[in-house]
């Protein structure tokens, strides 16, 4: 059969593995099925707040279209065509490179002649990028006068959507929506002269360089008068769009909490694309051994190490954590965090459950072990002085060592069946561990039917002597007459006499034993003179011999202690005094058996 120690390591692995891969299934079933997508994407907002406002995106410039705007030009929204024709012509003036125009234009104007300079004005410029948010069955954009109109303007339009996640929050750039280009791929390859690779809009990111009013601005209005520096749009790539909040192109984005206008949005997302697309969300792959690799860390860890060290394992690895996803962050690259994160926090704390757990299993095995060792009331001052594996280390104490035995037991159980040898060895046993336990001593062992018993430890007592005392006079006046009648009863016997030794001094105590198996013991030279006491007892006058020790380390004044004598004990250079009480004397012992006897047949 195992043995407890085996038990309780397939107890303590059944545990923690069982909190690993609890923590781990769970952390992969939510990420499997994007249980906390939104909150999970809410952390990528944190990075970007930590990672800080970036260098402001070079050829890029927002034309505003503001209240300063709305206040300077006087005009109801929309604008007459008229209106945009004359800003165009100024922008391609002043050499603007690409005019990217992020206003939807598809309906023809109660005047034809501003929808005719508007078209004019786009196409003497050339590089005009519209967007638009519709498109038809056939996946063609809506643009005024369809795609002969797009022709006519020398253009392209691409799509002004964006693929908004949980919260209505923009954070991905996308290549293509509705089967048409994004507007920011559309400005990107006219810029470039070159297509755009195709790219996954769910992995890739807008490279928020900072907050609202980061990207160059200027108001509509400002252009619109010539009141720009020359040479201001040289070169540059214009987006052109709404900004005030009246006109409802206010978006919540990446960056921390903040809300964007759409056109510099879009700036935003053209000079990630320009810029290679350098943020990007990691393989599934990653994440599901990460969430493995987090999640049975604490646990495994645990089968090795204590609670405390797996508490800072886990703090640790926490820690860490944070740290490499904001730095894969800053590299360009999105980790999960909320599911790895989670399968380590769920880990940890089951972990650190499951150490509570093991250690209240272990403290209730060690609390029965001690309980036969110790009376119930000093169990849990016992416990206490325990180190963390649950063991008594060594310490010297002084104290009052006892042995006993019963004697002539060994003749009387050759004459008598096993079983009813065991029984009368129980119930003598029995009686006297009843006896110690009252007195508050120690049972220390059994030795067939002897007993070796301490007081005055594994907890210090000041009246150790009196309590031993009182002990051996309780063994020889109350308990051994109880057990003799009752092998009377049994007709198992007349009864016996036993010798009690018992001798007081310094003696080291603890546990000792291996992993397997433990056990309290003191050892000392006052424990092997006590033993001799005991043996010193066969024959003699007296049942019960204490060490002049014991006498002098007695606090309550004992009536009947008696001088017996000054013996030689083995490995002893000096004599000892001897010492014992009258309830002891064997004559005295045969008057009481003689007393008990005559009350049970009357």
């Amino acid at each position: 059969m195992p043995g407890p120690r085996r038990s309780g390591a397939r107890l303590r692995l059944a545990l923690f593995l069982g909190v690993g891969l609890a923590a781990t299934g769970l952390g992969l079933l939510t990420y499997g099925i994007s249980l906390f997508r939104g909150l999970d994407l809410g952390t990528v907002d944190v990075r970007y707040s930590i990672r800080g406002e970036q260098e402001v995106p070079k050829g890029i410039v927002v034309v505003k279209i503001d209240d300063v705007t709305f206040d300077e030009l006087n005009k109801r929204w929309p604008f007459e065509r008229g209106v945009h024709a004359r800003l165009i012509n100024k922008l391609r003036r002043d050499g603007a490179k690409v005019i990217a125009y992020d206003i939807q234009f598809s309906e023809p104007s109660e005047d034809p002649n501003q929808d005719i300079r508007f078209m004019d004005s786009a196409r003497a410029a050339g590089n005009l990028i519209f967007s638009t948010t519709e498109v038809n069955e056939d996946s063609e954009p809506n643009f005024l006068g369809g795609q002969e109109g797009i022709d006519y303007a020398r253009a392209d339009v691409g799509n002004g959507n964006f693929d908004s996640d949980p919260g209505g929050v923009i954070r991905r750039a996308p290549y293509e929506l509705d089967e048409l280009k994004t507007f920011g791929v559309a400005v990107v390859e006219r810029v470039t002269g070159k297509p755009v690779p195709p790219f996954s809009g769910k992995e890739k990111l807008i490279d928020f360089h900072g907050p609202a009013g980061t990207v160059e601005s200027i108001s509509f209005s400002t252009v619109y008068h010539d009141r720009a520096p020359k040479g201001f749009f040289r070169d540059k790539i214009v987006v052109v769009g709404a900004w005030a909040p009246s006109l409802q192109d206010i978006h919540p984005i990446s960056f921390g909490d903040d809300e964007m206008p759409g056109p510099e949005i879009q700036a935003n997302a053209i000079a990630t694309i320009l810029n290679g697309l350098p943020i990007e969300f990691v393989p599934s792959w990653l994440n599901f051994a990460l969430i493995v690799f987090l999640g049975l860390l604490a646990p495994l860890a645990s089968l090795r190490l204590n609670l405390f060290r797996t508490l800072i394992l886990a703090l640790s690895a926490a820690a860490l954590y944070i740290g490499a996803a904001i730095f894969a962050f800053n590299e360009g690259y999105v980790l999960s965090f909320v599911y790895p994160f989670g399968s380590l926090v769920l880990a940890s704390v089951g972990a650190l459950g499951a150490h509570y757990l093991l250690a209240a299993f272990e403290r209730e095995r060690v609390r029965d072990v001690f309980s036969r060792f110790v009376p119930e009331s000093v169990v849990e001052q016992v416990l206490a002085r325990t180190d963390k594996d649950l063991r008594l280390g060594g310490v010297t104490l002084v104290g009052s060592i006892m042995f006993t035995d019963l004697r002539g037991f060994t003749t009387f159980s050759e004459s008598l069946p096993a079983d009813r040898v065991i029984q009368a060895v129980n119930y003598y046993l029995s009686e006297m561990t009843d006896a110690i336990h009252a007195h508050k001593g120690t049972l220390v062992s059994y030795e067939g039917d002897g007993i070796m018993a301490v007081f005055g430890a594994p907890i210090e007592q000041e009246d150790h002597a009196d309590r031993a005392v009182s002990t051996a006079r309780e063994m020889l006046l109350v308990r051994l007459p109880k057990f003799n009648a009752w092998l009377r009863e049994q007709e198992l016997g007349e009864g016996f006499k036993m010798g009690i030794g018992v001798n007081t001094g310094p003696f080291m105590s603890g546990n000792v034993g291996s992993e397997r198996r433990l056990e309290y013991t003191v050892i000392g030279d006052a424990t092997n003179t006590a033993s001799r006491l005991q043996g010193m007892t066969k024959g003699q006058e007296y049942l019960f011999y204490m060490a002049d020790s014991t006498r002098e380390a007695l606090i309550e004044e004992v009536d009947d202690v008696v001088f017996v004598d000054e013996f030689e004990v083995r490995g002893r250079q000096e004599k000892v005094k001897i010492w014992s009480i009258e309830a002891a004397n064997s004559a005295a012992f045969d008057v009481r058996e003689t007393e008990v006897k005559e009350r049970e047949n009357a």
